[in-house]
């Protein structure tokens, strides 16, 4: 079987250990990014099988009408960048893994790096001292401060634990459901989505882009947290409300924020207005991007092309596809 896997920007897909699991295929990996309809579609025309990492590249109607041979697109976690009715129409099997029981521990860790990063101004001291600059000024610990959670899923619970052992106040706020299994687990919830955004110190952001949360936290929001309160965001750009992060930091509320997810990726844009803020961290969409995190995000992606292979496809998205296939 013909594999393609896009966007493996350091060719390091092809050195982890579950790579083998594709030998007995054939493999072409691709190093860079292209968006273009036609330089993609020439790349994939013999595609039978294709390998998306994460959501770098958005597979879409227009494309996929054009690939008479693709059969599976292998991936993992959520798809907003592929058209999935597309996909049925064409008899292409979308294959996703939603790693229920495997929380990204890289991307808390890497929550947990931005915040210090943040509160410490760590990137601006480091910069200053290159420049001869000896300390940029006293700022803030992280003791004692109250840790926001919004969103209680497993890598929002991941984050309130490193916040419990740097003795920070931990609030959350949720859905419903989600606040009932944080109050059962001992963690105190907000009265309100305002009282939460008003009390926190630092608010981070742990939830799935889906219609429901797409912009869920507003310009109201924002202008509710104090001047000196921080907001993260290592989850997705989408969840906040368009262009309102960059007018609430201009408007001092709140005085800090971590970024590490933007509206359109990669984003290569040096004149985006967060990248020229002193009181903002970015990295570039970072958060999972380690060999142990994509050891165990390849390894589910494999696994679904095998059990494809082997006539007996699993994480079927689309099932649709299956049921026409057999006649159902």
């Amino acid at each position: 079987m013909k594999i393609t896997i896009l966007d493996d920007y350091f060719d390091t897909v092809r050195t982890l250990a579950c790579f083998s699991s594709l030998a007995a295929h054939q493999v072409e990996i691709w190093n860079d990014h292209v968006q273009d309809d036609d330089l993609l579609v020439a790349r994939l025309c013999d595609t039978e099988a294709l390998v998306l990492i994460r959501e770098r590249t958005q597979i879409r109607a227009p494309v996929l009408r054009r690939l008479d041979k693709l059969r599976l697109i292998s991936q993992r976690s959520v798809y907003p960048h592929i058209d999935v009715d597309a996909c049925t129409e064409r008899g292409v099997i979308l294959s996703s893994s939603q790693h229920a029981d495997t929380p990204s521990r890289a991307t808390a860790e890497l929550t947990w790096g931005l915040i210090l990063s943040a509160a410490r101004r760590i990137p601006q001291q480091m910069i200053a001292l290159r420049q001869g600059v000896w300390q940029t000024g006293v700022w803030d610990s992280l003791h004692g401060k109250t840790l926001g959670i919004h969103g209680w899923g497993r890598l929002g619970q991941a984050v309130a634990a490193y916040g419990v052992a740097f003795g920070m106040k931990v609030v959350v706020w949720a859905s419903d459901a989600s606040q009932a299994r944080a109050c059962a687990q001992g963690f105190e919830v907000a009265a309100s989505k305002r009282d939460f955004y008003e009390r926190c110190d630092i608010i981070t952001l742990h939830m799935r882009l889906v219609a429901a949360t797409r912009g869920i936290v507003t310009a109201e929001d924002l202008a509710a947290m104090k001047p000196t309160a921080m907001i993260v965001n290592t989850s997705r750009a989408g969840l906040i409300a368009p262009g309102a992060l960059v007018e609430a930091l201009r408007a001092g509320r709140p005085g800090l924020a971590a970024v590490d997810v933007y509206e359109n990726e990669p984003m290569r844009d040096a004149s985006h207005p967060l990248l020229s803020m002193d009181n903002v961290v970015c990295t570039p969409h970072v958060g999972y991007v380690t060999r142990d995190e994509y050891e165990i995000q390849f390894s589910d992606i494999f696994d679904q092309i095998i059990a494809y292979a082997a006539g007996a496809p699993i994480n079927v998205i689309n099932k649709a596809v299956l049921e026409r296939a057999s006649g159902g």
